[in-house]
C-alpha cells in the first residue's frame, strides 16, 4: 500500500489545476501537433509526428503520476499552531541573528527558492513539534546551525 500525501490546501489546489490543464489544453495541443506531422505525410522519418509522440507519451505520464498522488492525498488544515506542523509557517532566528521564515509542506510541494521545506528535509523533521523559544540545532557538512523559533502561525 502507498503512503499518503500529505498537502496543502493550495498545494492540493495546485496539482488539481495542473491535472485539469494537462488533460484538456495540452492534449488538445499535441493532438493538434499530431494533425499537422499527418498533413506532412511519411510517418517513418517525420520528426514531428516523434516529437508530438514523446509530448504526448510525457503529458500521459505526468496525468498518470498526479492522479495517484491526487488519490492519495491528505490535505492538512490549516488552524492554530502552538507547536510547529504540517501547513504552518515558522519564523526562525539564526545565531548571526538572521531572520528566516519557512512553510513547512509536504514533500511534493517543496521548494527552497519560495521557502517551502518539506516536513521530511532535516531541517523540517527537526522543527516538527518545536515550540516558540525552543533551539534546533541542525549538524551537517558545514558544522552546526542553530535556530530559535520566533513565531509559529498558519500558512
Amino acid at each position: 500500500m502507498k503512503k499518503p500525501v500529505y498537502l496543502t490546501p493550495e498545494g492540493y489546489r495546485r496539482l488539481q489545476e495542473e491535472l485539469n490543464h494537462l488533460k484538456t489544453v495540452k492534449r488538445q495541443e499535441i493532438s493538434a501537433d499530431f494533425e499537422q506531422a499527418l498533413e506532412e505525410g511519411d510517418l517513418r522519418e517525420n520528426a514531428g509526428y516523434d516529437e508530438a509522440r514523446r509530448a504526448m507519451w510525457q503529458n500521459e505520464a505526468r496525468i498518470a503520476q498526479l492522479e495517484d498522488l491526487l488519490s492519495r492525498a491528505v490535505v492538512v488544515e490549516n488552524g492554530s499552531f502552538d507547536q510547529v506542523a504540517l501547513g504552518c509557517q515558522v519564523e526562525l532566528e539564526t545565531e548571526t541573528g538572521e531572520r528566516l521564515s519557512l512553510a513547512i509542506v509536504g514533500s511534493h510541494e517543496a521548494d527552497i527558492f519560495s521557502g517551502k521545506i518539506s516536513d521530511e528535509s532535516p531541517l523540517g523533521q527537526a522543527l516538527l513539534g518545536k515550540k516558540v523559544g525552543d533551539v534546533v540545532e541542525i549538524r551537517g557538512k558545514k558544522g552546526a546551525q542553530v535556530y530559535t523559533i520566533l513565531e509559529i502561525k498558519p500558512l
